[in-house]
């Protein structure tokens, strides 16, 4: 694998975040970073450490140059974020650090790497007596800032960037939860009645404790007197870091409009150290079976009409018997 326990590489246009891709074609510059030993790489995806508030760790990177000439790259430690997808992400370069990434330091800001050659570095992890206890997500990156032309003409910088993982879990009081924040409802009738119609379930999962948690959600849609109309297979929830949340969007197709339909959404925490709780949390939605309000309200105007006839013969009959003399 071109990058082993690394994250993908990361452009930086004008040194702004932008969506994780792969390497420009025009450029040959290729390199990897996995966590290592002063010996070479130990077979870690990731380096994941454990620390006491106050406590000095060392570890090291493997910085792999995979170019036939040298190359320089800035090699700093950086805080971890999840995004709005869900997604493992590191700040970006101009964003000062705050948390672990400002724990760690290496010995220098810039290494070179000989062509087609791995250094590994160290780099130590000094932890805040004040740490608060849990897990603590970043990443050592190695980048290389490049000069590159747009389609347009325009010069601009692109830092590109690969790093390895960093978690580290402070001892102390732990509180592994995950919460429900919202749940949105939107119902849509398909053009022909007997196909129901399409309930969207937009819900947002957060991570409220301090340990990072991943789970399986599933969605129970009811009508009225609890009659279940459908329910979905496990949606995996990504692992999310504490603090970051996720909004899980699920489409149910053939869901029958009956007045009223309920939804409720629970996630089952992934397997941990104890079990956790399922939390659940559910709202509703009008769906009116306007088919079968059309066919009915046609059938009461039918009877009404029918009755209004009914009535007008009556009536017409009763004054013709007084108008015509007895015989």
């Amino acid at each position: 694998m071109f990058v082993r326990g690394a994250l993908a590489a990361v452009l930086l246009l004008v040194l702004s975040p932008a969506p994780a891709q792969a390497a420009p074609a025009a450029s040959d510059v290729r390199w990897s970073v996995q966590p290592s030993t002063a010996k070479g790489p130990d077979g870690r995806d990731y380096v994941i450490r454990r620390a006491a508030p106050g406590e000095r760790l060392t570890d090291y990177v493997g910085i792999t140059n995979l170019t036939t000439r040298p190359l320089t790259f800035s090699v700093y430690g950086t805080d971890a974020y999840t995004t709005d997808d869900g997604s493992f992400a590191l700040l970006p370069a101009a964003r000062k650090p705050t948390d672990i990434g400002s724990w760690t330091t290496l010995g220098a800001t810039k290494y070179t790497v000989p062509a087609n050659t791995r250094l590994d570095v160290p780099f130590a992890i000094s932890v805040p007596a004040d740490a608060t206890p849990g897990d603590h997500a970043g990443g050592v990156v190695a980048s290389i800032a490049e000069p590159q032309t747009t389609a347009s003409g325009q010069q601009v910088l692109v830092d590109r960037r690969v790093a390895a993982r960093v978690y580290l879990t402070v001892a102390g009081a732990v509180a592994p939860t995950l919460k429900i924040d919202s749940v949105r409802l939107e119902y849509a009738q398909a053009t022909n009645p007997a196909d129901g119609g399409v309930m969207t379930v937009r819900y947002l999962v957060h991570n409220t404790g301090n340990l990072r948690l991943s789970g399986t959600g599933t969605v129970r849609v009811t009508g009225p007197f609890g009659w279940e109309l459908a329910r979905t297979g496990g949606m995996v929830i990504p692992e999310l870091l504490p603090g970051g949340s996720v909004t899980v969007t699920e489409k149910i197709l053939g869901v029958q409009p009956t007045v009223r339909l309920a939804a409720e959404v629970s996630v089952v925490p992934a397997s941990f150290e104890q079990r956790l709780p399922t939390v659940s949390r559910g709202t509703g939605v009008w769906a009116w079976p306007w088919a079968l309000v059309a066919v009915l309200g046609a059938a009461l105007l039918y009877l009404i009409l029918r009755l209004v006839r009914r009535r007008r013969r009556a009536r017409a009959t009763a004054l013709d018997s007084v108008r015509t003399p007895a015989a």
